[in-house]
């Protein structure tokens, strides 16, 4: 109907002989012409400037929202303008803005820009940022917000459109504009595009996980699939294309260099301009040239840790390696100067790191119990701990195949150290908590102590919460599977807490063996699974789906910033087999399986915090609080920051939703939402799509939750499980990740060397010395700010859309995290609230916002902030 209104409209206008009036209208776009990093880019400069002065530049050319071509059936396109000046305009050899003036040809006919076609000429991709056009007829201002990078025309079969930074519902977008919107997602899915695709294609498409092994090398080297399998479920990644591997039709192969990077649509890759691509850089770095050069070099010279001394060495002057030519080559690989200030040329081959947080107030407050126990609430995975609710706690493993599998701990364990309470006493008083990882690695333990270098316990620790509000642990439970097989149950035993001798020895030893399974927990199911993998078939449902003018895809697209590239980047040089994941932590080859399993548990709903800390236990349920909870454990840092967050966040996306949907009926109404929708449960989470506690998506109040927990999961949370890992773990003995050897037991020689010297035998008994070197150096990478961050409450660009009630919102949602950060500073500074700075006196500022850092001052490694996105 609105077509047709259009269409006679422009007929009678004509028949009527009315004039179109023509004028200039003038506007100024914004680019990143290609960095001139090599001859290469030098060359397609130069082509750039040639074809520039044959008239074949860069095109822009209007398209209708209000007038309709009557042959093409969609908005009517204006004359091509042309940007001014590329010629004399120099290129940077460093990444910046560039600025061009453009003025279109404009008449009545034109009404007003919704989109525009832009056309590159050049020999060379450059990014576009923006397109202002100003003094247009009927409207004045017009934005386009692009960000995107264009490549040359010839390699594109189809134009490249952008939209004006206005937000519509798929049924409220203008008529014309329609078509071009349809066109343009058709192209993002790019279900029609066959073989490997190339880095200018933009197509966000659908695999599994069939490329972390590599069979081709050998039989030690394949994985199983993970996706589109009872046995294996798990999330979707990014589709590149590439052909499979010779030995193995089902697993895709590797790309083969160094320097080769697997697909990832070219928006979704690292930003040139700033740090990310430095950051990518250095980390693959490290997972193909450091690693298998250490290897190299410590197969031949084996060196262990002999004293915290030398664990010390790494931050002050540090660690002199075996002379080598595999350092001289390992030099010539590292493209960055972050990992060859690794290894010094000057003759010393030192490795040298920045002294870790943890370290810096005092070097072995991380030994005591009561930092032992913080970090459960203040460390890089707070996020675990829960109240014991039953005594002795239960399994949940069928008994059928693992036998009794109950913990063995008695009353009589632990009563000394509950300050006079009864095990019944301080169970009702709430008191009583555990970090309990034994049903998580149990049935794993067989296959994952075979492995060379491994020897790893299921542990629970138990936990007493005292007046103070700090918790102090009482017993740790190590368990190994039944020697007659898993049927039989488990062996275990209780330790108890000392401060000296044999029996501090001992404990120490057993606290280690807690912080391995902590730490390969961490990193698996906490970090990647809970963040990078859950969020990638996200990043793909909402561009495939939801038009950049849809207000949804506005609200959720800046939490997706990197992710399909940082995710990318470990499946090739992190996660793969023999990666430095599976090198470093100790579930090794059977780290994904493990993750797969836990992954059929996962549930979207339950990911929020507030479900969270109810299910754990940790908090109980408080209509009067404004949480609408109450916390069990007053002090607990991440709870009591993330809670504030998560209001934050729920309080946003309430109000930004409601501008666009009144009722449900909206919701029901948007087409685009429901194919969102059903794509991420019947695709991208496909795996679970016939489960039954997927919302609807047919209220306000799903919508909201949903983003709610997106957003979340994506920010703060991946902030407070991501930026802690170097300041907690560069330190490796207060965060091992390996345990090799088993506890020594009386009578034995190990015990006689336990007595002599403990260090030895727990530095002996962790993390080796390469793992450590490798290790560290990944950790110190992924735990660095970029300099180009945006933060949570920041937009990369203040127009990123033109409605006015949801940029007030959006400002309101800012100024309140920057409450949020004014009240983590002063509740640090609180000597009350122990557990924010612990011991080692380290502030908790994993959740600080940074929202009101505008100049990029927080950069490297901070550990504070949260980034919008899971990048890096």
């Amino acid at each position: 109907m609105e077509y047709h209104k259009m269409k006679m409209s422009g007929l009678r206008d004509r028949m009527k002989g009315k004039k179109e009036t023509g004028m200039k209208i003038a506007g100024t776009v914004v680019l990143n012409k290609k960095n001139v990093l090599d001859l290469s880019d030098l060359r397609a400069s130069f082509f750039d400037k040639v074809n520039e002065l044959k008239g074949r530049g860069v095109s822009f050319e209007l398209i209708s929202s209000t007038h309709i071509d009557p042959v093409m059936g969609r908005g009517k396109v204006g004359k091509p303008a042309s940007l001014e000046d590329w010629v004399t305009s120099s290129t940077n050899l460093t990444p910046g803005d560039s600025k061009f003036k453009i003025n279109f040809e404009w008449d009545d006919s034109q009404g007003i820009p919704g989109a525009v076609i832009v056309k590159n000429n050049h020999n060379s991709e450059f990014f576009l940022k923006t397109l202002t056009i100003e003094g247009v007829p009927g409207k004045g201002r017009v934005h386009f917000v692009c960000n995107s990078w264009v490549y040359p025309a010839k390699r594109y079969n189809y134009d490249r459109i952008f939209f004006t930074n206005d937000t519509y519902l798929p049924s409220q977008m203008p008529m014309p504009l329609r078509t071009y919107r349809d066109l343009e997602l058709c192209h993002l899915r790019g279900d029609h595009v066959p073989g490997p695709l190339k880095e200018e294609d933009r197509v966000y498409g659908y695999a599994v996980y069939n490329d972390l092994g590599d069979p081709d090398k050998g039989e030690g080297s394949a994985r199983p699939v993970l996706g589109a399998s009872f046995e294996h479920p798990y999330p979707r990644r990014g589709r590149t294309n590439r052909p499979p591997t010779k030995k193995d039709p089902n697993s895709e192969s590797k790309v083969t260099t160094l320097l080769q990077d697997v697909y990832v649509p070219r928006d979704e890759r690292f930003g040139r301009i700033k740090m990310s691509d430095f950051l990518a850089y250095a980390a693959k770095s490290v997972g193909q040239s450091i690693f298998p050069a250490l290897r190299a070099i410590f197969d031949k010279s084996p060196n262990e840790f002999d004293s915290f001394k030398n664990t010390f060495d790494l931050y002050e002057g540090g660690l002199k390696l075996p002379l080598s030519p595999f350092l001289s080559e390992l030099r010539e690989k590292i493209p960055f100067e972050l990992i060859k200030e690794f290894v010094r040329s000057d003759g010393a081959n030192l490795f040298q790191f920045p002294l870790p947080q943890v370290l810096k107030e005092d070097k072995f407050a991380w030994r005591s119990d009561e930092e032992f126990a913080r970090e459960m609430l203040a460390g890089v995975n707070p996020v675990m701990i829960r109240r014991l609710q039953e005594f002795p706690p239960a399994s949940k493993l069928d008994p059928k195949i693992y036998g009794n599998q109950n913990s063995t701990i008695r009353a009589e364990h632990i009563e000394m150290n509950l300050e006079r309470l009864t095990v019944h006493e301080a169970l009702n008083r709430n008191k009583l908590f555990i970090l309990d990882y034994h049903d998580a690695f149990m049935p794993y333990l067989n296959e994952i102590n075979r492995l060379k270098g491994n020897y790893i316990y299921a542990t629970r620790t138990f936990l007493f919460l005292k007046d103070d509000e700090t918790l102090k642990p009482v017993a740790i439970e190590l368990s190994l599977p039944h020697p007659n097989g898993l049927q039989y149950g488990t062996v275990s035993k209780i330790y108890m807490p000392a401060d000296s001798g044999i029996e501090g020895a001992i404990w120490q030893l057993a606290k280690a063996y807690t912080t391995v399974n902590d730490a390969g927990y961490h990193q698996l199911i906490s970090h990647w699974l809970n963040t990078h993998a859950v969020i990638e078939p996200f990043v793909i449902a909402t561009s495939r789906q939801l038009s950049v003018t849809h207000p949804v895809h506005k609200l959720l697209g800046p939490h997706y910033r990197d992710t399909m590239n940082i995710n990318a980047l470990a499946r090739q040089a992190l996660i793969n087999a023999g990666g430095i994941f599976e090198t470093t932590f100790f579930p090794g080859k059977y780290s994904f399986s493990l993750s797969s399993k836990v992954y059929k548990n996962w549930k979207l709903t339950e990911q929020g915090l507030p479900f969270d800390l109810l299910s754990r236990g940790v908090a109980v349920e408080d209509r009067s609080s404004p949480e609408k909870l109450r916390l069990l454990i007053k002090d607990y840092p991440y709870a009591v920051d993330g809670l504030a967050i998560w209001s934050a966040i729920e309080s946003w996306v309430i109000e930004y939703c409601s501008i666009y949907y009144p009722d449900d009926s909206t919701i029901k109404s948007d087409m685009e939402l429901r194919a969102w929708w059903k794509e991420i449960r019947e695709v991208g989470h496909g795996d679970k799509r016939y489960e039954t506690w997927w919302p609807k998506m047919d209220s306000l109040k799903d919508l909201t939750q949903t983003c709610t927990t997106l957003i979340w999961l994506a920010s703060a949370f991946h902030a407070a499980v991501n930026f802690g890992q170097y300041p907690y773990g560069g330190y490796v003995p207060n965060r091992p990740t390996v345990s090799r050897q088993p506890m020594p037991e009386p009578g034995t020689k190990e015990f006689d060397e336990l007595k002599k010297n403990p260090d030895k035998v727990l530095l002996r008994t962790i993390t080796n010395q390469i793992q450590t070197l490798v290790g560290i150096s990944l950790i110190e990478v992924l735990s660095r700010h970029s300099a180009d961050e945006v933060y949570l409450g920041q937009r990369d660009t203040p127009e990123w859309t033109s409605d006015r009630l949801a940029l007030d919102a959006f400002d309101r949602f800012s100024k309140r995290l920057i409450g949020i950060e004014e009240r983590i500073v002063a509740m640090n500074s609180d000597p009350r609230l122990k557990n924010r700075y612990g011991p080692v006196k380290m502030p908790y500022m994993l959740l600080y916002p940074n929202t009101s850092d505008t100049r990029g001052k927080a950069i490297g490694l901070v550990g504070m902030g949260i980034p919008n996105s899971v990048s890096i």
